[in-house]
C-alpha cells in the first residue's frame, strides 16, 4: 500500500514535525481531519485519550455542524457534503473496547468508518464503503483509505469475535478517485 511520507504530509497540512505523543500516562486531545486531494482538510471532531490498563481509551466527539441530516435508504446518516461526493458517517453497531495503543490501533479505525455516495443519489450502497488504516507517523496518525463492501456488518459478528473486518476486506483506494482519501489525527 502507497504510503505519504510523514514530512511531505506536514508540510501540505502545516503541522509541526515532533515525536508522536500516545502517552499511556496521561490525557489528551487530538483534532479529526479528513484530507482532499487538493484544497482545505475538514475538521470534522475530536478525540480524548484517557489511560487504561493495557493502552488508551477515548472518545470521539463529531463536530455536528459540519454534517447535515440525511435519511437515505431507510436510514438516518450523518453526511460531509462535498463538491462531487457525500461521506457519510457509519457508527459501528457492535461491541468495541475503545482502547487502543501506539502498536493497535484497531479500535479507533471502526469508529472512523464511512459511506459515500455520488451527490445526486438517492440512497446508499454498503459496497461504497470506506476504512481508513490508521498508522502512526512522526506526531500523528494517519489512515490511508480502504475500500470496503459494508454489508460485511449487516450481522452481527460471531460470539467472542469484537474485530470482524480482515484484511483481505479491505481494498487499497486509489486516492485521485475520492473526494477525502486521507484521514489525519493530531494533537491539540
Amino acid at each position: 500500500m502507497k504510503r505519504f511520507g510523514w514530512m511531505a504530509l506536514a508540510s501540505l497540512i502545516g503541522a509541526p514535525v515532533m515525536a508522536l505523543d500516545l502517552d499511556t500516562s496521561k490525557a489528551s486531545n487530538w483534532s479529526i481531519a479528513l484530507h482532499p486531494q487538493s484544497g482545505e482538510a475538514v475538521v470534522v471532531g475530536t478525540i480524548s485519550f484517557e489511560p487504561v490498563e493495557g493502552g488508551l481509551t477515548y472518545k470521539v466527539d463529531w463536530d455536528d455542524s459540519q454534517f447535515t441530516d440525511q435519511f437515505l435508504s431507510m436510514r438516518p446518516f450523518k453526511c460531509l457534503e462535498g463538491p462531487k461526493k457525500q461521506w457519510c458517517r457509519v457508527p459501528y453497531p457492535y461491541e468495541n473496547r475503545r482502547v487502543v495503543s501506539e502498536a493497535d490501533l484497531t479500535d479507533l479505525e471502526y469508529d472512523l468508518m464511512f459511506i459515500w455516495k455520488n451527490q445526486g443519489d438517492y440512497g446508499i450502497n454498503m459496497w461504497n464503503g470506506v476504512y481508513y488504516q490508521i498508522e502512526t507517523a512522526d506526531g500523528a496518525m494517519i489512515g490511508e483509505m480502504n475500500d470496503m463492501d459494508m454489508d460485511l456488518l449487516s450481522a452481527p459478528p460471531d460470539e467472542g469475535i469484537l474485530r470482524p473486518i480482515e484484511e483481505f476486506d479491505l481494498e487499497p483506494a486509489d486516492p485521485d478517485s475520492h473526494w477525502l482519501p486521507k484521514l489525519v489525527l493530531t494533537i491539540k
